[in-house]
């Protein structure tokens, strides 16, 4: 697996009516921003879930630091993996600063209170999300971009050096989405974190990512650099569209949609 950190091995995965992920093969290599991209339905989500240990695998491996996922507590794979879901309702009236302090959990015994390396972590993430002069304010008055600083923060004050997030921008607008993926690759540079990121927005990937995974129903069918997968003729197919790419900021690949696949005009 080289210099991986995290990866799937030859895994097939899914629910009780249904298998998702087809004998898949991946890896999240040490200090990398991966991209995960593909349709709605190609597993990506799925894939997320099983990489986190939602999901048992019904064949293969989730591999973490080199060992078998299955193998390891719960608590010590919380200390190094922290998860960003999809955007959700904030809960109840907890403030910033509660929810970003509930990141330390793994780190704390049963009925342990907080400590000092703990404030210091919880500090240390609302600063580096600019999330601090919130602290004390419901997250049900937060605006979308700043609860989702706020989850992003408790992932930090987790202090994992690998991070996993399901469509971090889904809903946001475009001021607060480039805000989100500038964030994370602060993080991913300036801190070192290794962070897997699935993203709908094959433009916003393309820029902050170094690498992209493409998937189709349930396998992965290309990987690469931005420039190897965003392909007009691959993202065309994948996608079911006419796409044209051209060269966006910093030289990387940028993805326009201009028609529908032939024969779906009138569908």
């Amino acid at each position: 697996m080289g210099d991986g950190v995290l990866a799937a091995v030859n895994v097939t995965c899914g629910y009780e009516e249904r298998e998702v992920l087809d004998d898949v093969g991946m890896e999240l290599r040490r200090g990398e921003f991966l991209g995960l991209i593909g349709p709605n339905g190609s597993g990506k989500t799925t894939l997320l879930r099983a990489l986190t240990g939602q999901l048992r695998p019904s064949a293969g491996e989730i591999m973490l630091d080199g060992v078998p996922m299955r193998q390891q507590a719960r608590r010590e794979v919380a200390r190094r993996l922290a998860v960003v879901p999809q955007m959700s309702v904030p809960p109840f009236e907890f403030t910033v600063e509660e929810i970003v302090a509930m990141g330390r959990s793994p780190h704390l015994g049963r009925l342990q209170s907080e400590g000092a390396d703990d404030r210091t972590a919880v500090d240390r993430a609302l600063a580096l999300t600019h999330t601090r002069r919130l602290a004390g304010r419901p997250v049900t008055e937060l605006s979308g971009g700043e609860f989702q600083r706020t989850v992003i923060a408790r992932a930090l004050a987790q202090e994992a050096r690998l991070m996993l997030l399901d469509e971090p921008v889904a809903h946001l607008d475009i001021g607060h989405q480039v805000e989100i993926f500038e964030l994370l690759r602060r993080l991913n540079r300036d801190e070192g974190r290794s962070i897997l990121c699935v993203s709908h927005d094959l433009n916003l990937a393309s820029r902050y990512c170094d690498r992209l995974i493409a998937m189709e129903e349930g396998r992965v069918v290309a990987e690469g650099s931005p420039g190897e997968v965003l392909t007009a003729e691959r993202m065309g197919a994948l996608y079911r569209c006419t796409v044209q790419v051209d060269t966006g900021p910093g030289g990387r690949p940028r993805v326009t949609a201009v028609g529908s696949a032939a024969g779906e005009q009138g569908s």
